[in-house]
């Protein structure tokens, strides 16, 4: 069997196109080759190869190696495939088009849209206009187009100048099958005299049969030739319908598993009330729930775990969102009726008991285990779980196991564990061990978490309701994943934030920071991994914080506070570069704490003299420099917290000087940077009293650097780091990807975002424009997810009490209103700030459930305040934010889900609203030859 590829591609000098595919059988692989095609004319590439007789499928995609920068592009993630029987045809003709990074419609191509949206319940086997018979002594033609956008009650036809393409009518059109969706295809065994043919693609109402639209622009052509070879099938593959469908946008809900509430929750929310909530959605109009990380975070089994983004596994889920009733009934009757108890009064709880409502499922959990034990690991739907899921169940079975066995999570204190060993890991959960049970018990829980979410999720896609994770930007410092892997992270520095609004001295999550080069060597496989994995669950995901791909904010392990990391990677100022811009870098001046006796008081008041005595030593006049003990934050914070826990009496005099003994280690201009052979600016560099008290000419220089070094210096830096790991990362599945863009985003950030069609962030209180205090949502590109707040903010009711004098400029700058705003956010404000948002030209309008809920005086909470689910400013915050109604609750609220319904159908968010605009033009096209 000889297949010959053709496909055109106007490619400049030193451009060279590759073929790379297999086939499922692997007895003929291209993937490792990469094979040349040849280059004919007016960029024509081909390529013929032979294959066995046996192929009957082949996968393949196209690649373009530039030689000047010895860069590999590929095509969006396209999944070519030919099927055929070999025993049909021995030739086959494959006529292509590239299909670009930047294509309009890729955003359609995630399996949101495909898989959920525009996914299609039974698709009709459309395969030929003829007979099987009649076609196998005939060349045949078979019509490929690429559409994603067409949703499910729109069906894709071809029609054409021949006899066998209706002549023009409509009504005589062949049908395209979508079995191999989102690629139509129909074969046509067209014969007689060679001819030109043209035609085009329409499409008709899956219902009703009647034709909605025509392509539009010249007819797609090609040359039929006739050969005497019957067995030859000649393949044309379009790559987009040119028609123009109203864009999609859609509404959805954000709201973390734990806030959800149902009669039979246990005190939190769990996998299972997804499904109530979905209903919920449907019955809204709503298309998308957005939700927080949900892997296991038990590190200490104490309130503290209840941080989402401090996983302990990137793949294992938190058992505290199993449903233990579901699994199976207790033999023991009493002990069942004892423990459903205990979950019902937490349940009744206005916000979580997080240790109360864990410890109660896990001695749950573990009389179910016991019970169901020997049932469950010979169950084939289990094995088949861990089958697939052994490469991080076993590990992060054994890390638990060994966490309760020495009651800490810091790997470093597991004695012959310490370090990670395959074969001690293999021995350790041997099944027949006398221990096996601490491993089995962690085992047992994870499938049954799977089955859980699972049901969850293939109930909500059923719904027509996407469901939207959540990737955290880091990892636990002490996780299974750097016990496992800790060459892929640098484990002696911290992510973080640098500072905004909400977190003036910066945010440290004291998660280690990422080796990229190191993870970049097996082709980011631990990423692929985990992205793998999740899409098992949903089809589409928040990069939490995608600027860390970007370049991350990295803080010394000494520091306790955010202000006092840098960016890695940067491009540090050398000295003489330093020298040439007019500064002398004076080390000691410069990258030393600045430590003047004349605003001492000014941090401390009273507490001066004592805070002298005990912490700093005056080595000049005036002029301190902090004692030996005390040279770092950390230092600082152990110190304090060994005295307190020895003289408890001491507590609030250490309490109220120890942020500004931070603060004087913050008193720098400049870091060495990490390499040791240049200089960085120290973030918010103005707000210093070393900078303030400088003469007016220093300060103008370090000014001209300071902002050319975070604001123009790293742009094209930045952009290839990212373009280095992102591809990769997000090739790894089809799922719908969106970034949190938010913060100090360099400029480079949205061209890479377009480029790989990922969605950004917009937040209305987080305008990007520096000159603009809040951003209209009409100001959002399409390619957006745009929110009134986020998990890390007050909600609308909240945010508009906190400050009188910012809300009456929102009030007359973004509502347009006249006199004074009112004091509270009454139910009409609300409603115009979700509308102005549905309104916006973004793809997804998403909103937390609280700020849904504002809209409506009689349901909404009584207390705004209580409704913010963390605070970045404290890094102690207990999330413990629980809604306040049950799904049935809010399914029976009937005027609010009315109102919420027919304001997302009036701004066309609904799933067919937009298709009742659709213009009457597109229905009166026809073009003839």
């Amino acid at each position: 069997m000889f297949i010959r590829f053709h496909i055109h591609f106007d490619t400049q000098w030193g451009q060279q196109l590759f073929l790379s595919g297999t086939n499922p059988d692997k007895e003929h692989q291209i993937k490792d080759d990469m094979i040349p095609m040849v280059y004919t004319e007016d960029g024509k590439w081909e390529l013929s190869l032979e294959f066995p007789d046996t192929l009957t499928e082949l996968s393949y995609r196209y690649l373009l190696f530039n030689e000047q920068h010895a860069s590999i592009e590929k095509e969006f993630q396209v999944h070519r495939k030919i099927v055929f029987d070999a025993a049909t045809y021995n030739t086959v003709e494959v006529f292509d088009q590239w299909h670009p990074q930047q294509h309009a419609n890729n955003v359609y191509l995630s399996s949101a849209f495909t898989g959920v949206l525009h996914q299609r319940e039974s698709a009709p086997s459309v395969k030929s206009s003829k007979s099987a018979s009649t076609s196998r002594n005939l060349t045949t033609h078979r019509f490929q187009l690429r559409a994603p956008e067409v949703p499910p009650h729109l069906q894709v036809f071809l029609s054409g100048n021949d006899p066998l393409l209706g002549n023009w009518n409509p009504d005589q059109a062949l049908p395209l099958a979508d079995d191999a969706f989102p690629v139509w295809q129909v074969d046509v065994p067209f014969r007689g005299k060679s001819r030109p043919i043209e035609y085009k693609f329409i499409l008709k109402s899956t219902e009703t049969g009647a034709l909605v639209a025509w392509e539009n622009g010249s007819n797609r052509q090609f040359a039929y030739q006739y050969s005497r070879k019957r067995k030859k099938l000649t393949v044309l593959t379009a790559e987009s319908l040119q028609v123009d469908l109203p864009s999609f946008k859609g509404a959805g809900v954000a709201i973390p598993v734990f806030s959800l509430r149902s009669s039979a929750s246990g005190g939190i929310g769990e996998f299972l009330d997804l499904r109530g909530f979905t209903d919920w959605a449907t019955g809204s109009h709503l298309t998308l729930i957005q939700i927080l990380p949900i892997n296991d975070t038990t590190a200490t089994h104490s309130w503290v775990d209840s941080y989402p983004y401090s996983g302990i596994s990137v793949f294992a889920l938190h058992p505290i969102y199993i449903r233990p009733a579901s699994i199976a009934q207790l033999e023991d009757a009493t002990k069942e009726a004892e423990l459903e108890s205990r979950l019902a009064k937490l349940n009744l709880l206005a916000e979580i008991d997080y240790e109360a409502v864990l410890q109660t499922k896990i001695e749950y959990l573990h009389l179910l285990y016991q019970q169901e034990k020997e049932d469950c690991f010979r169950d084939p739907e289990y094995q088949a779980f861990f089958a697939d899921h052994h490469s991080w169940l076993r590990p992060y079975a054994a890390f638990a196991a060994l966490r309760d066995r020495f009651g800490t999570a810091d790997f470093s204190q597991w004695e012959a564990f310490s370090v990670f060993q395959e074969a001690a890991i293999a021995a350790f959960t041997d099944p027949d061990t006398s221990h096996f049970d601490e491993i089995g018990i962690h085992y047992f829980i994870q499938f049954h978490l799977h089955q859980q979410l699972l049901q969850a999720s293939l109930y909500a896609k059923s719904k027509g309701v996407i469901l939207k994770g959540d990737i955290p930007i880091g990892i636990y410092r002490h996780s299974v994943d750097a016990w496992m892997s800790p060459h892929l992270f640098y484990m002696d520095a911290q992510a973080g934030a640098p500072p905004d609004d909400f977190a003036i001295h910066g945010q440290n999550w004291r998660f280690p920071t990422y080796n990229w080069e190191e993870m970049a060597k097996d082709d980011f496989a631990w990423w692929k991994q985990r992205m793998s994995h999740l899409s098992t669950y949903f089809d589409s995901y928040r990069i939490d914080h995608i600027l860390g791909f970007f370049r991350i904010w990295e803080i010394p392990g000494h520091a306790v506070q955010g202000i006092l990391g840098q960016f890695n990677p940067s491009l540090p100022l050398s000295h003489d570069e330093l020298l040439a811009r007019g500064i002398w870098m004076d080390e000691d001046r410069f990258c030393s704490p600045y430590i003047r006796a004349h605003f001492l008081r000014e941090y401390f008041g009273g507490h001066t003299d004592s805070v002298v005595r005990e912490f700093l030593d005056e080595y000049q006049p005036s002029c301190f420099r902090m004692k030996h003990p005390f040279q770092t934050q950390r230092q600082i914070e152990s110190y304090v917290e060994k005295r307190i826990e020895a003289y408890p009496e001491s507590k609030p005099y250490y309490e109220s000087i120890v942020q500004g003994l931070y603060r004087l280690l913050t008193e720098v201009l400049f870091f060495r940077s990490k390499d040791g052979r240049g200089y960085c600016p120290r973030i918010s560099i103005f707000e210093t009293r070393s900078f303030q008290e400088m003469d007016w000419e220093k300060q103008e220089r370090i000014k001209q650097t300071y902002h050319d070094f975070f604001y123009h210096r790293h742009e094209h830096f930045w952009q290839e780091q990212a373009m280095v790991k992102l591809p990769a990362i997000c090739e790894a599945t089809d799922m719908l990807v969106c970034g949190e863009d938010l913060g100090m985003v360099p400029a480079c950030v949205p061209g890479v975002m377009q480029e790989l069609g990922l969605l950004s962030l917009e937040i209305q209180r987080m305008p990007k424009d520096p000159s603009r205090e809040f951003d209209h949502p009409h100001h959002a590109p399409y390619l957006s997810v745009i929110s009134p707040s986020s998990h890390d903010m007050p909600g609308i009711r909240a945010w508009w009490e906190q400050d009188s004098t910012q809300t009456q400029r929102f009030y007359q700058q973004i509502l347009g209103g006249q006199g004074s705003a009112p004091f509270f956010c009454e139910p009409w404000i609300a409603e115009q700030i979700i509308l102005q948002h549905l309104e916006s030209p973004a793809m997804w309008a998403i909103f937390p459930i609280q700020d849904l809920l504002a809209m409506d005086g009689q349901i909404r909470r009584e207390n705004p305040h209580d409704e913010q689910i963390n605070v970045p400013a404290n890094p102690k915050n207990y999330w413990r934010y629980r809604f306040h109604m049950t799904n049935d609750q809010l399914i029976e609220s009937h005027s609010f889900n009315q109102l919420v319904g027919r304001m997302i159908h009036t701004t066309g968010r609904s799933p067919l609203s937009s298709w009742d605009q659709l213009p009457h033009s597109l229905t009166s096209v026809i073009v003839t030859s």
